[in-house]
């Protein structure tokens, strides 16, 4: 399920920037605009039999498309070995699917388009409602309303005192991550947001390190967001009760 998922994702991070339907047409090569026949839109596994080109053109194409198709697989995988009550899925894993398009889309482009965020933090308040009623009750779903307001208000604040290091979509893109990770508890909350900014750190250090950006250079902020998010809804249970043991 995961690998027809990514190959939707796909579709999404090549679209929504150009600002294109995701439904229609039917998915195309990317240089020559000819239709894909259905043995050609297997993931992963047409990539790999195409040696990564196309069958009408020879152009290459690019890695990225097994490599979401990939990413999504594991962790759709990993959510379903982790993610406890198993009903939780229904939010979660869509909120995964999310973060993957967010983060490729936001290192190609630079940009956290409104008309994924936006539905994406409805979407997560009506399954996190679902969720809530078959598992731990409305308790939950209100602190994750609460978990929103927080996150949302903190990433504000740092945009307005450094508007080039913190974006609007950022902020925007923050409340749907406090939904999703106050749901599953405050300190879920604080280990995503601490992990994300750990990594911004060292991957802007990196970065600069290897003079790929300078110390005014503007980073996508999306994909350490998204980490951050990840680990701590996969693996943020026992990081939380290892600190609470300290």
């Amino acid at each position: 399920m995961g690998l027809v998922f990514g190959s939707f994702a796909n579709v999404v991070v090549h679209r929504v920037p150009l600002k294109q339907s995701v439904v229609r047409p039917a998915s195309r090569c990317p240089s020559c605009g000819a239709a894909l026949r259905a043995r050609d839109n297997i993931p992963v596994l047409s990539w790999l039999l195409l040696r990564g080109r196309c069958r009408n053109c020879g152009a290459r194409i690019s890695p990225r498309y097994p490599a979401i198709e990939t990413l999504t697989a594991v962790l759709f995988g990993l959510a379903a070995w982790r993610i406890r009550p198993a009903t939780d899925l229904v939010a979660y894993l869509p909120l995964l699917w999310v973060l993957v398009v967010l983060s490729f889309i936001d290192l190609e482009h630079k940009l956290l388009p409104n008309r994924i965020v936006v539905p994406s933090f409805v979407a997560g308040v009506a399954l996190l409602g679902i969720a809530a009623a078959l598992g731990p009750g409305v308790g939950a779903w209100v602190r994750a309303f609460l978990g929103a307001g927080v996150a949302f208000g903190f990433f504000f604040v740092l945009a307005l005192i450094s508007p080039r290091g913190m974006g609007m979509g950022d902020v925007k893109l923050s409340a749907v991550l406090g939904l999703g990770l106050t749901y599953l508890g405050w300190g879920r909350l604080l280990v995503g947001f601490f992990i994300s900014f750990l990594a911004g750190a060292v991957g802007g250090i990196g970065l600069i390190a290897a003079r790929r950006a300078g110390m005014k250079s503007e980073v996508p902020f999306g994909p350490y967001l998204a980490l951050g998010t990840i680990v701590s809804i996969l693996f943020g249970g026992p990081i939380v009760h290892a600190w609470l043991r300290q």
